[in-house]
């Protein structure tokens, strides 16, 4: 059965999150498989690259699927597109890959982004699609706070209490912190980047990273909460619909 490579963008504000679950509960997976059984008759699994929770976005979700036919790639990317309309999910990419190509265990690392805007006036084009707070924030405060998190820790302290993941010490490579004018205010991208993530990890840190922004956390509290490695030591745990699953990236580009 050939394998194809899916790069899949949503928005994930009316998606119970990523995974397949109980009939009747609207996921992407979900979408996803059954605009794959109109092409294909029958049941179909997808792997991913991440499971996103709810109303959290994609740019560069990537999935596997194998299917019976020897499709062309282009015009089965049209074709699952022809049966996701209207939800707001896209195959933006496809590639016919090897049989030992998986979504989520060949990647080699993932980046996500998340996207804060500060200003009074509530936002209007990018509702559900940003955090927004109501005061400006320090960025400078907010980098060297999270200067504290890049490299190999235990990141308990940041972790939800529902992961699943074996061990919470992971390596965060990267946390870059922008700011850029929007208007009536200002928008501030945080792009963090790693091997894997443990649950609600980025809003985990984005959360904290506001603390500091916002003055009242001192920049050197965000190295003593990670030492506690005690999750009531973290801070507010940051709304779900800033952040997006940016891409995933592998020894060799499947879209390439």
């Amino acid at each position: 059965m050939p394998r194809y490579a899916l790069k899949i963008e949503y928005d994930g504000g009316p998606f119970n999150g990523w995974q397949r679950q109980a009939e009747g509960q609207l996921t992407v997976q979900g979408a996803i498989e059954a605009a794959l059984a109109k092409l294909e008759p029958g049941p179909h699994t997808i792997g991913a690259a991440g499971r996103t929770d709810a109303g959290v976005h994609a740019l560069g979700q990537v999935a596997h699927c194998d299917l019976a036919k020897d499709w062309d790639p282009f015009r089965l990317g049209g074709a699952i597109n022809a049966h996701l309309r209207p939800l707001p999910v896209s195959i933006v990419a496809c590639a016919q890959v090897s049989d030992d190509f998986h979504a989520r265990f060949s990647a080699v690392e993932r980046r996500y982004l998340f996207r804060l805007v500060a200003r009074r006036a509530p936002v209007t084009h990018d509702r559900g699609l940003v955090w927004q707070v109501g005061h400006d924030l320090d960025v400078a405060a907010m980098r060297a706070g999270a200067a504290h998190l890049i490299g190999l820790h235990d990141f308990t302290t940041f972790r939800s209490s529902m992961c699943q993941s074996a061990s919470p010490v992971k390596t965060l490579d990267e946390i870059t912190i922008t700011q850029v004018d929007y208007p009536g205010g200002q928008e501030y991208r945080f792009a963090l980047r790693a091997r894997s993530f443990l649950h609600n990890q980025v809003r985990s840190i984005v959360g904290t990273l506001e603390r500091v922004g916002a003055c009242s956390w001192d920049p050197d509290q965000v190295r003593q909460v990670l030492e506690a490695a005690h999750r009531p030591a973290c801070g507010p745990v940051c709304p779900p619909q800033g952040l997006y699953l940016r891409e995933a990236g592998y020894p060799v580009d499947p879209f390439a």
